[in-house]
């Protein structure tokens, strides 16, 4: 209690406990009136909206003022009855703002925020209103702060009591929930009255309080408002259960109508038999269906009177399996063939479950016989056809167990000749080896014979199975010569003419198998095995023939491996054409190619040979230097077509006229060398007439006539006589042929010694003028 200024009080407890206990009482009154609210509709909520609202009110009412009568001062007090009752009118209409928020379908937290806002300020309202109400000799002082404080606990307050009344709104039945949600509000509420009388402080003053419609409340009001409220209030409450009870009660009777109407209809429009028993297994419910098929009443069908339809073979087992049901408890499921009105039996699936009490109990049997025929003859006529599937999947079983035994022998056969495949790919990619080694060493070869060594060296390595030749065309492409041989290779001759073999005449590979006369080679007469002629082609030329015969061994050649022999073929061909075109290119660098004499370049390398040979055998060493007479004039005569058919005869002429050992070179324009290994002076100057002769008695035609008669100046040197070098050789041989020039021309000259020093020709000039 908050003191007081100049006059105090004291509470009596025991009014104080009994305003909480009014508080709770109202607080389980609102509770339960909430659902009552909520549940009616129309005129009916009106009523219990207003009569509840009235309840609750007076009860939050009666408490306000049975707290604020147990606060005893000494002065004397009374209250205006019209402030009293206005408190009331608050106090009710709080409580009817609170069950019309609950008892919405929903309630939002706006909406509750709201509630709660218009309940706690109508609560603070009646009890502030209600401190109004009082009349005694003294001044009312409060304090701001605890009425702050108690007009947010009311709000509080109220949003917790709304929250509560909404959520127990539906329960029936008196809960723990419900018991300590009132007991929790009803403390609340007194906590915000005495809190507000916390507030207060009286202030003695000498004016007499008007005492018009005021009322003094004795210990006879008291008893006299407690009693009301709690009888109002007990009332409402024994209105919303009898009210409830008997909803409950009419409810419950036309569930059960209902449910026994559904079940019914259910029980005639489903297309199955129904039935029902007692606990004790006793039929006591058969729906339509039974009657339309067995033709029985009811009478006849009840207890045990329906199992005379019951096939014989079937009756034991059935009832065996409904005692056992009865037993257990468990659900009952059979099939069994009942007897139509027909006098035909069918077969139904019959089944059974118990219906229990909530304390576990079997209070009825629920039951259907479901008509399977069709399933049944569905069903043999399924195993009749699952046998059938059943054999013909064991045939076809036989049959898989056959085609596996044949794929498993395959398969061994296959593995067989995969191995001997494996076989023959290692043999091949040995001869692939070998034959690209043999590939490497022909590029290494730098002559014919060393080409044919390394084919016919690696061709019976290559085709262990097979005898072979190789024959090659002549320079004139008129016979073809074999080369070589291996493992005994037989043939009729050792040179054959190229039309004589089917593989050169067509340029294709050429196979004649054993006894076939169709078109055999005339250079194989008398082969009796298997042949093939291969030709050996290198850039569109055919060089000769690669020749294979099969043996005793091996009969029949292997016709897949004829990309192989190609590919030998090929490579030697190609290693022939390597090596003649090496040839020829070192015949065009050492070779002129208007006379076909050696050039001056082979001229250089000869003498320098030639010198150093005749100085290591102290022997001597001829050279000539020839020039055409007048040749300038030639070709202004007859033209240079005349001039090069003159130069080709002189170079045969000069080639025929000497030692197969000599050398007749080309040393430009008109000029000709002839070296004349160990040939003195002498020998070198008769051999220079007698070319000068022969020389003179050419007759060359041209177009058809005469060139007329050719001559020639020779210059005559020897070595060691002349010069102990090429170069001193040729100055001197130079020498001479000036003075044959300057002397008349068409004879030979020697040279002198001293014509040596005279026309010494310094270094790096060179050594050789032409004379017209």
């Amino acid at each position: 209690m908050n003191s007081m200024t100049s006059l105090s009080g004291s509470y009596d407890y025991r009014l104080v406990a009994l305003s909480v206990v009014l508080a709770i009482f109202a607080s389980y009154a609102a509770l339960d009136l909430a659902g009552r609210v909520t549940a009616a509709q129309g005129w009916v909520r009106a009523i219990w909206l207003s009569g509840g609202a009235s309840a609750m009110g007076l009860g939050i009412w009666a408490m306000h003022y049975v707290g604020m009568l147990a606060l005893t001062m000494p002065m004397p007090l009374s209250y205006h009855l019209p402030t009293v009752l206005l408190s009331l009118f608050a106090a009710i209409a709080a409580s009817g703002v609170a069950l019309f928020v609950v008892s919405r379908a929903k309630m939002s937290v706006g909406q509750g925020i709201a509630g709660s806002v218009v309940m706690g300020a109508g609560i603070a309202a009646m009890h502030y209103v209600g401190m109004a109400a009082m009349r005694c000799p003294a001044v009312i002082v409060y304090d701001r702060r605890i009425v702050a404080l108690s007009i947010a606990l009311a709000i509080v307050i109220s949003l917790v009591a709304l929250h509560l009344g909404f959520r127990l709104r539906d329960e029936i039945r008196t809960s723990r929930r419900k018991v300590i949600s009132a007991l929790v509000m009803g403390s609340a509420v007194p906590l915000m009255h005495y809190t507000g009388m916390w507030a207060a402080s009286f202030h003695p003053s000498g004016v007499v309080p008007d005492s018009t419609n005021a009322i003094g409340i004795s210990t006879l009001g008291v008893v006299a408002i407690t009693g009301g409220s709690f009888l109002v209030l007990g009332v409402a409450i024994a209105s919303s259960f009898l009210d409830r009870f008997v909803a409950v009660q009419k409810g419950d009777l036309r569930m059960a109508r209902q449910h026994e109407l559904y079940f019914r209809t259910l029980a005639e429009t489903v297309p199955e038999i129904m039935w029902t028993a007692n606990p004790d297994g006793v039929d006591d419910y058969f729906n339509r269906k039974w009657f339309d098929y067995t033709g029985m009443t009811l009478e006849q069908s009840c207890g045990t009177g329906w199992t005379v339809i019951v096939h014989p073979d079937d009756l034991a087992p059935c009832l065996s399996r409904w005692e056992s049901a009865l037993r257990s408890g468990e659900s009952y499921d059979v099939q069994y063939r009942l007897r139509g009105k027909d006098g035909v039996y069918r077969w139904f699936l019959g089944r059974a479950n118990p219906i229990r009490s909530a304390e576990g109990g079997i209070v009825k049997w629920f039951g259907t016989c479901t008509d399977i025929e069709d399933q049944k003859q569905g069903q043999q006529i399924l195993e009749d056809q699952i046998l059938e599937r059943t054999m013909q999947l064991a045939d076809t079983n036989t049959r898989l167990e056959e085609e596996m035994l044949a794929k498993d022998c395959a398969r061994k056969e296959l593995d067989q000749q995969n191995e001997r495949m494996m076989e023959d790919l290692e043999k091949r990619s040995e001869r692939a080896t070998m034959l690209a080694k043999m590939g490497e060493l022909l590029q290494s070869c730098v002559s014919l014979d060393e080409v044919v060594a390394a084919a016919l060296g690696f061709a019976p390595r290559i085709f262990p199975t097979a005898r072979g030749a190789m024959a090659l065309l002549n320079t004139s492409r008129s016979l073809a010569e074999v080369c070589g041989s291996w493992t005994g290779c037989l043939l009729a001759a050792m040179e054959f003419e190229p039309m004589t073999c089917w593989a050169l005449r067509t340029g294709h590979p050429h196979l004649v198998v054993a006894g076939d006369s169709t078109a055999p080679c005339a250079h194989a007469a008398g082969v009796k095995h298997t042949y093939l002629c291969i030709p050996i082609l290198a850039q569109g030329e055919t060089l000769g023939i690669l020749h294979l015969q099969a043996t005793d061994e091996e009969p029949q050649l292997n016709a897949s491996e004829l990309s192989f022999k190609t590919t030998f073929a090929a490579q030697v061909g190609l290693s022939i054409t390597n090596i003649r075109l090496r040839e020829a290119l070192r015949t065009q660098s050492v070779r002129d190619a208007l006379t076909g004499l050696y050039n001056r370049r082979y001229l250089e390398e000869v003498m320098e040979r030639e010198v150093r040979r005749a100085s290591r055998a102290a022997q001597s060493l001829g050279v000539l230097i020839i020039d055409l007479d007048y040749f300038k004039k030639f070709n202004d005569t007859y033209g240079h077509d005349a001039g090069d058919a003159v130069l080709r005869e002189i170079a045969v002429s000069l080639t025929k006229g000497v030692r197969a050992e000599d050398f007749v070179c080309r040393f430009g324009g008109e000029e000709f060398v002839v070296i004349l290994p160990t040939a003195d002076l002498a020998a070198a100057r008769a051999r220079a007439e007698r070319l000068r002769a022969k020389t003179r008695d050419l007759t060359i035609l041209h177009q058809g006539r005469s060139m007329g008669m050719i001559t020639i100046s020779v210059g005559v040197a020897a070595f060691p006589e002349h010069g102990e070098s090429p170069k001193e050789l040729l100055a001197a041989a130079d020498a001479a042929l000036y003075e044959a020039k300057r002397g008349g021309r068409d004879q030979v000259v020697t040279a002198a010694v001293k014509t040596v020093e005279e026309v010494a020709v310094p270094a790096g000039e060179k050594v050789v003028a032409s004379w017209s």
